[in-house]
């Protein structure tokens, strides 16, 4: 074989070999180590690698700890990132927890960190507050009047209460609540927009933040608009209810009458029905007085002339009438 060939299977074959040999034995980040004074055997790195356990996840933020002067061990690392946990956010936000001078241990860091809360952000908003602005909310003053209030709400995270405690949702709900309250409870909408500082007041008296995981320091009201007339378009809805209903009754009342004027046109025919039926009754008593001798000839005949005389003067009386409106029609 080519000498050649051959060291540069040698040189591959070694560079493999120190690979992998620096992936179970990192060198580098024990020097490191050693170098920054934190106190860590080659040994235990190596075993964290047998533990799946990334050193260089736990060492570099021991490493920050120490020069902090935290006293953090690094089995209270290794078993926060076995838990699933962010080692490196949870060693910022102590560093930073303690230059604020905020109280704040790790057994609690940690489990606001595993609690799925930025802990890191909650000790940053504690030394800056954050503002959260609130949608346009909509409430009705006793006049009527329905007015749009905007509102900027300035929290401080608690620490005590990250864990377990309500979040921003809970903060706006609450005061959109409150703002609802105070401007129903004004008896007219001037009195808001004279005076918006009443809802901040009413507002922050109400202790808003026990639960959560905030601490309100104040709220400010960003704007405040007049909108619709809520009462008069609640009245002339009222007013459009009752016209239908006004106009159902009469519609109902029409429809009676009509019914009541066909009944009364059945019962005049029925009427007239029986009147034909009892003039077609006449002649047959007449025939039957003639033949029972009741009646005489002579005084059938004087009957039928004084009929034909009472037909003569009611055609001569109508001629003489003048003819009416409805005559000409």
């Amino acid at each position: 074989m080519d000498p050649t060939v051959s060291i540069i299977i040698i040189a591959v074959l070694a560079i493999i070999v120190i690979s992998v040999f620096l992936s179970f034995f990192p060198i580098m980040l024990w020097i490191s180590a050693l170098a920054s004074g934190v106190r860590i055997s080659i040994i235990t790195l190596v075993a964290m690698r047998l533990r799946r356990v990334i050193p260089s996840r736990i060492v570099n933020p021991l490493i920050k700890a120490t020069k902090a002067g935290l006293g953090l061990t690094i089995n209270q690392l290794e078993s926060h990132f076995l838990a699933g946990g962010n080692v490196d956010r949870v060693v910022n936000a102590l560093i930073a927890a303690q230059r604020a001078n905020i109280e704040l241990v790790f057994e609690r860091a940690a489990a606001i960190d595993l609690a799925g809360r930025d802990v890191l952000q909650a000790v940053q908003m504690s030394v800056n507050p954050r503002v959260i602005e609130t949608p346009i909310v909509a409430a009705v003053a006793k006049d009527g009047i329905e007015v749009k209030v905007k509102a900027r709400v300035t929290v401080r995270a608690n620490i005590e209460r990250l864990v377990g405690g309500a979040g921003e949702e809970t903060i706006i709900a609450r005061v959109g609540e409150g703002i609802v309250t105070t401007v129903g409870s004004s008896n007219s909408h001037k009195d808001v927009l004279e005076n918006p500082d009443l809802i901040s007041r009413t507002v922050l008296g109400k202790g808003l933040d026990a639960g959560t995981a905030f601490e309100i320091l104040s709220i400010d009201i960003a704007d405040v608009d007049v909108g619709k007339n809520i009462g008069a378009h609640l009245q002339t809805e009222q007013a459009e209810a009752d016209k239908r209903i006004a106009q159902a009754k009469a519609e109902e009342r029409r429809a009676m009458a009509v019914a009541q004027e066909q009944e009364m046109k059945a019962r005049v025919v029925e009427m007239r029905a029986r009147v034909v039926e009892s003039e077609s009754a006449v002649p047959l008593a007449m025939a039957d007085a003639l033949r029972t001798g009741k009646i005489g000839v002579l005084d059938y005949m004087n009957l039928k002339n004084l009929e034909a005389d009472t037909q003569m003067r009611n055609s001569i009386g109508k001629t003489d009438v003048a003819p009416t409106d409805e005559d000409e029609r």
